[in-house]
């Protein structure tokens, strides 16, 4: 499998372990229950867009926000930026247009909570509850940004039911995929202490798997030192 230089790495059956390890760790198994709005976070990810109007169609909310602008890494794929792109999908799947809001500007996790929660307040509505739709190695982080930003708002996270594998193949790079994995472990630690999040309890298993996989060389998307 190709990693991000385009150069072969073998993923390791421990390294596997480890990974498949911080992959269920970062899903925060939460029971899904109707919300007062569902919220799509913007990624390279259009199954997080395909999700959150499969939620939808549950009935699980009666009004969605697609948040998130451009990044480095999505704006090939999103020109017109990661919400609109979202909105797109969720038209062309069907959804009504009077309940798809958008939010284009997002930068981050945390700027997601904020805009959104003014997308939502200038169509009259307060929620409160919020149904976060994201990548499944990204709910642990999402959950604790909303409630650092938004404490007032009960929070569901929700992502694709796919196992690591899976997801890695659909991706098409492991080696990239782990390192991601990674990256986002990093931050659920480390964000709390610069008051983005608030902070979550990482058993010993979990962050032994994090400094393996980092000492492996799974470190492309650590944080800047």
């Amino acid at each position: 499998m190709a990693d991000a230089e385009g150069q072969q790495r073998v993923i390791s059956v421990q390294e596997w372990r480890d990974a498949e390890l911080i992959w269920d760790f970062h899903q925060m198994h939460h029971e899904l229950r109707p919300c007062s709005a569902g919220i799509g976070l913007g990624s390279h990810d259009l199954g997080v867009a395909s999700h959150t109007v499969d939620l939808y169609r549950r009935g699980l909310f009666p009004v969605m926000v697609f948040t998130g602008g451009n990044s480095p890494t999505t704006k090939a794929r999103f020109p017109r930026g990661e919400a609109v792109h979202y909105r797109e999908h969720a038209l062309e799947l069907g959804v009504p247009e009077e309940a798809v809001l958008v939010e284009p500007r997002a930068a981050n996790t945390g700027q997601n909570a904020v805009f959104s929660r003014q997308v939502l307040a200038e169509a009259g509505i307060v929620p409160e509850s919020v149904l976060v739709v994201c990548k499944p190695y990204e709910e642990r982080r999402s959950y604790a940004t909303f409630k650092k930003v938004w404490p007032e708002v009960e929070v569901v996270c929700a992502s694709q039911p796919v196992g690591l594998a899976a997801y890695a193949e659909g991706i098409g790079n492991a080696k990239l995929v782990i390192d991601m994995l990674v990256g986002a472990l990093q931050r659920v630690m480390e964000y709390p202490k610069q008051g983005f999040t608030i902070p979550q309890d990482v058993p010993e298993d979990v962050a032994a798997a994090f400094k393996r996989l980092a000492d492996s060389g799974f470190d492309s998307r650590l944080l800047p030192r």
